[in-house]
């Protein structure tokens, strides 16, 4: 990969995009993970106003301050980048109190706390004119629909969708993302107990890339070890469960002689 030409061109991107829609800039949600890092890293390097938003709910520690310690980096970096601070766990469970406690599972819950970021996300972009910019990168968006629908998957604009997860790893050390980022396991940030995404999938994002890949120019499936095998059916039964989250809205469309 050419990274300091892959950076520039999505640099121009996002700038042009954001021209062509006067806007004045990129929201972001940091997570204190790789994705949200890259994503704001980049946004930043346009030259246009960035807010970072850390909105916690529950949260853990590690999470929280590596959110915190990328924020500080960014603001040293670039004089463009703001933040905020929204404290979302008493929203949330105002929302648990309000909810029938029957339908309180994990999962709900979990897309729960994506779908408040993202009421809180847009909130600031309306107010100051601006985007909010995705977070999700190739392997989450296209190749098993790892994130939230209307959460963190309700966005303006998606800067790394485009690249896979080993890529936004490379261009962030390119970019100088700070080490405890780069090194921590990547995470949703929608449990309390700190899960990792591959505590909920099954298979590392290697995995996944391998998988993604393989499917897209099938080899030889007798030579596959077990292992692979396991990962081809995690890849494989997430993309058709999760077909309605990367496919447009279905409309139903009304015959010219019904009308």
């Amino acid at each position: 990969m050419k990274k300091k030409e892959v950076i520039d061109h999505i640099v121009a991107w996002l700038k042009d995009y954001s021209d062509r829609s006067n806007t004045n800039g990129f929201v972001i949600g940091i997570s204190g993970g790789i994705d949200s890092a890259l994503t704001s890293t980049l946004c930043a390097k346009t030259g246009k106003q960035v807010i970072c938003l850390n909105m916690p709910i529950h949260q853990q520690k590690a999470e929280y301050d590596r959110g915190h310690e990328h924020i500080d980096w960014l603001k040293k970096q670039f004089k463009n980048v703001s933040s905020h601070e929204v404290e979302l766990t008493k929203t949330f469970q105002a929302m648990e109190q309000t909810l029938p406690t029957e339908i309180q599972d994990w999962l709900t819950m979990a897309n729960t706390r994506s779908r408040l970021r993202m009421t809180t996300l847009y909130a600031f972009a309306c107010h100051h004119k601006m985007l909010v910019a995705g977070t999700g990168n190739k392997v989450e968006d296209f190749g098993i629909g790892f994130f939230t629908k209307y959460g963190d998957g309700g966005v303006d604009l998606s800067p790394i969708a485009g690249l896979m997860k080993s890529e936004v790893f490379m261009l962030a050390q390119e970019l100088g993302v700070v080490d405890s980022i780069r090194a921590a396991k990547p995470t949703d940030g929608l449990f309390s107990d700190g899960r990792s995404d591959e505590d909920q999938i099954g298979a590392t994002y290697d995995e996944l890339e391998w998988a993604m890949k393989f499917l897209d120019n099938p080899h030889d499936f007798s030579l596959l070890n077990d292992r692979q095998k396991i990962v081809l059916d995690i890849y494989t039964r997430m993309n058709k469960a999760n077909q309605h989250k990367m496919n447009p809205i279905p409309v139903c469309v009304i015959p010219q002689e019904l009308k």
